[in-house]
């Protein structure tokens, strides 16, 4: 008995010390808390990170960056590249645009519809390409046939052109109606990798383990094959985010996408155009923001997949 109380002290002491396993400590890590640990070693995701962040501050809140009306117009500032000497409280340092408005109080306030329809677009696309994937994945048969038929033909359509076409039917286009369109039209990729990760879950030991103790159908979905296979949708939907705000500023530079009086930055970016040689500011500012939030997000997607990925590491 002694001899047994001796060796569970010293076992004590060396975990103590660290020269021993601790068994608490040393148990394996999920794969987020790995691909977590992961994250935050990696300075891509910091740096994407805070710029994410602080565009989401300045989408939610962009008073708290400038006081001024991006829609109040003063002739009087006719295309000047920075305030004009006396003007008291004013924040314009981005100049002003043909009609006098201020190019940073516009360039803040056309995050917002930029940053909605990039998130709501990327969340609708994710659930409903989801959702087709993990039927047709775990379904297989005729029914994963179909749905791969119905997904190849909407695969086939671009998703430009195809956003063109079904704007051109409204006669009031709205951030929604844009989001719409993009979501009817984006879902494939989808839908496409989550049916070949079910495929490669739903053959799991734990899963038919789950079958043979008469787990129904939607447990099985839900509480065992999506956890383990929603890990490529997150990494191809957050690189995708950033490609629906470009899609956005695109469909609003060619007049199709958010309505001309919307402050958007596709909508500065078509205005500032046609003034690139005597007025380049107009263009420079809002395409030099769209550039930096669809790299930050791409940025942040290259990062998540390097963690969620144990090969790229």
């Amino acid at each position: 008995m002694s001899e047994a109380l001796t060796t569970e002290t010293a076992l004590e002491e060396e975990v103590a010390h660290g020269s021993a396993p601790n068994p608490v400590q040393d148990k394996p890590r999920s794969l987020w808390s790995d691909a977590w640990r992961e994250l935050r070693r990696n300075p891509f995701f910091v740096i994407s990170a805070v710029l994410i962040l602080l565009l989401l501050l300045i989408a939610a809140a962009p008073g708290l960056f400038t006081s001024v009306d991006p829609k109040y117009a003063d002739l009087a500032h006719h295309y000047l590249s920075k305030p004009k000497y006396g003007d008291v409280g004013q924040a314009d340092w981005f100049g002003y645009d043909g009609q006098g408005r201020s190019v940073y109080s516009r360039v803040l306030y056309g995050a917002r519809a930029s940053i909605i329809v990039g998130t709501c677009t990327t969340v609708g696309v994710a659930l409903l390409g989801s959702v087709v994937g993990m039927l047709a994945g775990y379904y297989g048969g005729w029914f994963d046939s179909l749905l791969s038929r119905v997904t190849d033909m909407f695969f086939g359509i671009p998703l430009l052109l195809g956003s063109i076409v079904i704007l051109n039917a409204f006669t009031h286009r709205t951030v929604w109606s844009v989001v719409a369109a993009l979501v009817f039209l984006g879902w494939t990729q989808i839908a496409r990798v989550m049916r070949g990760s079910v495929i490669t879950v739903k053959q799991q030991d734990f899963v038919q383990a789950a079958k043979a103790l008469g787990a129904g159908t939607s447990r099985i979905l839900i509480r065992h094959i999506l956890p383990n296979a929603v890990a490529p949708v997150i990494v191809v939907s957050t690189i995708a985010l950033g490609g629906y705000i470009a899609t956005e500023a695109t469909l609003s530079y060619l007049g199709i996408g958010l309505p001309p009086s919307a402050v958007s930055w596709g909508n500065d970016i078509s205005s500032g155009q046609t003034v690139i040689r005597t007025a380049p500011h107009v263009l420079f500012f809002p395409s030099a923001m769209l550039s930096l939030t669809v790299l930050a997000f791409i940025m942040l997607g290259d990062a998540v997949r390097d963690a969620l990925d144990p090969k790229l590491r």
